[in-house]
């Protein structure tokens, strides 16, 4: 169902399901280690009883984007539920269909229909969600322009909590001793998957300049291996994207690109005559040749392009990473562990990976500047303010080649994290 409504390939929706379930037993986990989120606390004499009790808000109202139209309902309504509250769950109009079944798989497992209430349409809904005074709290995920606007009405006679993601300009970096194999493999996969349409895709790659033509050359063949079409069928990575305002955005993309710059791989549109079914279908784009300052390398285009720009030093390409208003991932591929140390170190992004034949990792789900406000991984009961940014990595030795490179694999390399919220 997910991959007819919304054009992902049959392993990332399976792999959309799957996470769904791992971010509900994620929360029940989160409730049951911490005994309800009721502790007791230290004691000033004997004859008191002193303990720290979070109760839930009342109404939590999820508002899910059509890219991840399980997962992104899934885990936010989970984590309202498990933390007392009750849903009301209003999602993209794109991903209507999924939600249905996903309420229907919460309601057979027992979730009360007076928990969980589903609300259908467009902004006209969400508007209504959003300014309704009975409504305590609010998770939502789409781009930096709505969650702002959310974020800003949500709270008028008094503060309520919001937790809003909202979206990325996801950078890689690439040394010269990196295994560019495994580079091209994951800027790829992080690039193309779900054709571009993630708020954790990478979409810039600032690489030493010793490695760059080794790295355009396997970015060039990698895209021209992806395989575009009907995502019901196996063989098939990449579907069409979601509307025609994203074929619109790619097109407007690629003739900037060609104007002030090359296009090394990709550029067109597929048409239905050439045997696809009918969709909007693109192909993966690798772009090169921009000017340092072009708005190919700051602006979120959620299409499969990628921009790759040589730089003379891990610094440089640090600092051009973080020379942006989102800081939702980033990557770096190394063969030195003192250039890993100094990339997470400086890097300023929520969920950093490292050496990841797989790609970008969504991870907690956190970022900065303007990419989210509030906890995305923060029960709606819990103190989701206990930090200002939290790194997830997924680190493999240098040199070595991380084969399956599955989430199992993170590890905890956190930056300024508090309380037991976790990566």
């Amino acid at each position: 169902m997910m991959t007819i409504e919304v054009g992902k390939n049959r392993l990332e929706a399976l792999g959309d399901v799957e996470e769904s379930a791992d971010l509900i037993r994620y929360y029940c986990r989160q409730v049951e280690d911490n005994n309800g989120f009721s502790h007791e606390m230290e004691r000033l004499s004997a004859n008191e009883i002193t303990r720290s009790v979070l109760r839930p808000h009342g109404v939590w109202a999820v508002i899910s984007p059509f890219n991840f139209p399980m997962a992104l309902a899934a885990g936010p309504a989970g984590a309202a539920l498990a933390a007392g509250n009750t849903v009301v769950l209003k999602p993209s109009e794109q991903g209507t269909y999924t939600a249905v079944k996903l309420v229907e798989c919460l309601r057979d497992a027992g979730i009360p229909a007076d928990a969980l209430h589903l609300l259908l349409g467009g902004d006209q809904v969400g508007n209504a969600v959003v300014e309704h005074p009975d409504v305590a709290g609010l998770t939502f995920t789409g781009s930096y322009q709505a969650g702002m606007s959310v974020y800003q009405r949500f709270s008028k006679r008094y503060p309520k909590p919001a937790i809003c993601e909202m979206g990325g300009k996801n950078a890689a970096v690439v040394t010269a001793g990196a295994d560019l194999d495994v580079a091209a493999a994951g800027i790829s996969r992080s690039a193309f998957g779900f054709s571009g349409q993630k708020c954790s895709a990478c979409s810039r790659v600032y690489v030493e300049r010793t490695a760059y033509q080794g790295l355009v050359d396997r970015l060039v063949a990698k895209a021209g291996e992806v395989v575009v079409g009907d995502p019901t069928q196996r063989s098939v990575f990449m579907g069409p994207v979601i509307d025609e305002d994203a074929v619109a955005r790619f097109t407007d993309a690629v003739d900037h690109a060609r104007r002030v710059g090359k296009i090394a791989a990709g550029g067109e549109l597929l048409r239905r005559s050439e045997g696809r079914a009918d969709g909007h279908y693109v192909t993966p784009t690798v772009v090169t040749d921009l000017p340092p300052d072009d708005r190919l390398l700051t602006e979120e285009l959620f299409v499969p392009l990628v921009a790759v720009v040589p730089v003379d030093s891990l610094d440089e390409a640090v600092i051009q990473a973080n020379d942006t208003d989102f800081g939702l991932t980033a990557g770096i591929f190394a063969g030195q562990q003192w250039e890993i140390d100094a990339f997470l170190d400086r890097i300023e992004a929520g969920v950093v990976y490292v050496n990841r034949a797989a790609g970008a990792t969504t991870g907690a789900w956190p970022g900065c500047s303007r990419s989210a406000a509030g906890r995305a991984r923060a029960a709606p009961a819990r103190p989701a303010a206990a930090a200002t940014t939290c790194s997830s990595t997924c680190v493999s030795s240098p040199g070595r080649r991380s084969a399956d490179d599955h989430d199992d694999h993170r590890t905890g390399h956190s930056h300024g994290t508090a309380g037991p919220d976790g990566p």
